[in-house]
């Protein structure tokens, strides 16, 4: 067949389409180099830009908030590129309109500002104070560069000032505090007896028809869960481990005393100069001359960081960097800082991100310990590294062998393997190795559960790799009536105590409307009765179902009372009276609950302006995703 295609190839038509093609090539590059080609954003808000890099950003954080929310249980489908994009992207369209809205309005942030609030954040601090080294790596771990994160950092103040600025707009009048109070701080009397399910449980026995009936009307409460027996093929690193070399372990030992923790380490300040978009080489050379004159003159060094640095992280702390043992800063600074003594200067060192002045603050000599006591832990890195290794290839082998094999037996004696069982595993396993979600995903695909197939060859994390096949399948099924009679009878039971309780409650509730008071009916009938004078919403006494039936009725008229009953959870009735219903009043509530109360209303309020603000942003803007 390849020697047709040869062939034919070299025939007129094939010339001449592939002429056609390298002529629409041509025009097409052509066009995109006159007309400058197609934007590479994903959305337009108002003629800005919104790139593909800020929205993958966006994605990846909601990854990370998911995954620091739900750890190792979180399913795989959450963590959808397609679906994050779409939250992501809406997000990105809002975040972008209120900073436009902000700029419009003249709102700024200034960069001391932000450095000061950089600076003072936990998460780039080691014992207290602010680390170079730390807010480097936080920021990488993010996906951020300085520069984005400061834009980022000064995109959120600006935002934040329109959002307290609308909540600070909107309060609560004196009128709506009055109405808000009534209800807040009204007070009722009840008086209230229980009936208890328990009074009811042992009434009349269960027959066997009562079982068969309930079992028939209620089969599918009583279904089995569906599960798989699976056959698998685990590979564990550690069951790759030999004996390391002693050539080895020396080599590793002398990389670790010289590149390690025990290397010399240098603590450093800067100061930072970043040509501006419109300064001139000459203005810029100019600065650094001042404060390199000043220097000099014997300024203080920390002092002229806190003025004239440009980075936004350090300034606010005299430029501190922190510590680096030679491999921290970019190739230039190591270079300067290793051939200076301490409480000197540079001279101008140039980076891609600017031009740096450096002090030397302290020198600290490293010493390493000996061979003997760093050999158990480099021999056994150094084991396990080899053994990932010898695993990856297996894992490889492995991949090829079970794609095409109609069993794991194969593969097994090939590679030299053990084919081990798991018994019964359902969709919802909770413990052991199939409590992992990816096995349990594998194990029940329409491939993996009905075609027969093998499933791939799963990486659960760095040292193991599963490889699993279904055995035995059992569906969901109805169990037998055997097997579930004990909890039959006690669903039986249980209900006709819950009847009884209830048609005992409506009896008791007749009594009561026809004049008999809590008090003769509860000692007549054997139930505990109680009063509570003056309950509030927040009444910590009485149950909470109570609570909220009590004030949900409505007031009784003067001189009358409300009697209603309701169920609890756990199938007792609570038969009750509200006698006497008292409003709140703002002046009676403590300072601190009218506090709360201007807050909690204020707040309702912000949150209904705010809501209106960003969608009246939304309705008047021109949004396009590309």
């Amino acid at each position: 067949m390849l020697q047709d295609i040869r062939a034919n190839a070299q025939g007129t038509v094939a010339k001449v389409i592939v002429g056609l093609i390298v002529i629409a090539f041509s025009l097409f590059g052509i066009e995109s180099i006159l007309l400058g080609g197609s934007t590479n954003a994903v959305a337009e808000v108002n003629g800005e830009e919104i790139g593909p890099q800020e929205l993958q950003q966006a994605v990846n954080t909601q990854k990370r908030q998911l995954l620091a929310m739900m750890g190792d249980d979180i399913r795989p489908e959450l963590l959808d590129d397609e679906l994050l994009s779409q939250q992501a992207m809406q997000s990105l369209i809002q975040r972008k309109l209120l900073v436009q809205s902000a700029q419009n309005m003249g709102l700024t942030i200034s960069d001391a500002q932000v450095g000061a609030i950089v600076g003072g954040m936990e998460e780039f601090q080691l014992d207290g104070q602010f680390s170079a080294e730390m807010y480097r790596a936080r920021l990488a771990d993010a996906g951020f560069t300085p520069t984005s994160f400061k834009q980022a950092m000064s995109d959120d103040l600006i935002m934040g000032q329109v959002r307290s600025g609308l909540a600070a707009s909107e309060f609560a009048t004196p009128a709506e505090m009055e109405l808000n109070a009534r209800v807040a701080g009204e007070q009722r009397d009840l008086r209230y007896l229980t009936i208890p399910m328990e009074k009811f449980s042992a009434a009349g026995e269960v027959s066997d028809a009562d079982v068969q009936a309930y079992y028939a009307e209620n089969s599918q409460q009583f279904l089995a869960e569906e599960t798989v027996t699976l056959d698998y093929i685990q590979l564990r690193a550690e069951d790759f481990i030999q004996p390391v070399d002693e050539q080895v372990i020396l080599e590793a030992y002398e990389a670790e005393t010289r590149v390690g923790q025990y290397a010399t380490e240098n603590r450093v300040a800067h100061i930072l100069f970043e040509q501006e978009g419109e300064e001139s080489a000459e203005a810029f050379q100019q600065r650094i001359a001042e404060v390199t004159a000043r220097l000099e003159a014997g300024d203080d060094f920390a002092e002229l960081a806190a003025e004239f640095s440009d980075d936004v992280g350090s300034r606010a702390f005299g430029g501190e960097l922190g510590f680096t043992s030679g491999d921290t800063f970019p190739e230039a600074m190591e270079e300067a800082i290793s051939s200076m003594e301490v409480g000197q200067i540079s001279s101008p060192v140039e980076t891609e991100a600017g031009t740096h002045l450096i002090l030397l603050q302290e020198r600290r000599e490293g010493v390493a310990p000996s061979l003997d006591e760093l050999r158990p832990r480099l021999e056994e890195q150094i084991a396990l590294s080899e053994a990932r290794v010898e695993l990856l290839r297996t894992v490889e082998t492995l991949k090829d062998l079970s794609f095409n094999a109609d069993n794991l037996n194969e593969p097994a004696q090939e590679l030299g393997l053990e084919v081990a069982g798991a018994e019964r595993i359902s969709r919802n396993q909770s413990d052991g190795l199939f409590a992992n979600t990816l096995l349990l995903d594998a194990a029940f695909t329409e491939d993996v559960l009905n075609a027969g197939h093998n499933s791939d060859v799963i990486e659960i994390d760095q040292n193991t790799w599963v490889v699993l096949r279904v055995r035995e399948h059992f569906p969901t099924e109805v169990m037998p009536l055997e097997q579930v009679r004990e909890q039959i009878v006690a669903a039986i039971v249980e209900t006709r105590a819950r009847a009884a309780v209830e048609a005992a409650a409506t009896d008791v509730v007749k009594a009561l409307r026809a004049g008999d008071s809590v008090e003769e009916v509860a000692v007549s009938s054997g139930y505990e009765w109680q009063v509570e004078l003056a309950a509030d919403r927040r009444n910590p006494v009485l149950p909470r179902e109570l609570l909220s039936g009590a004030f949900q009725l409505a007031p009784p008229e003067e001189g009358a009372s409300v009697i209603e009953y309701v169920l609890t959870n756990n199938g007792d009735a609570l038969v009750y009276e509200v006698a006497r219903v008292t409003p709140g009043a703002l002046d009676a509530l403590p300072e601190a609950e009218r506090t709360a109360l201007q807050q909690m209303v204020g707040g309702e309020y912000g949150q209904l302006v705010d809501n209106e603000y960003r969608q009246g942003l939304r309705d008047t803007a021109e949004i396009n995703i590309l």
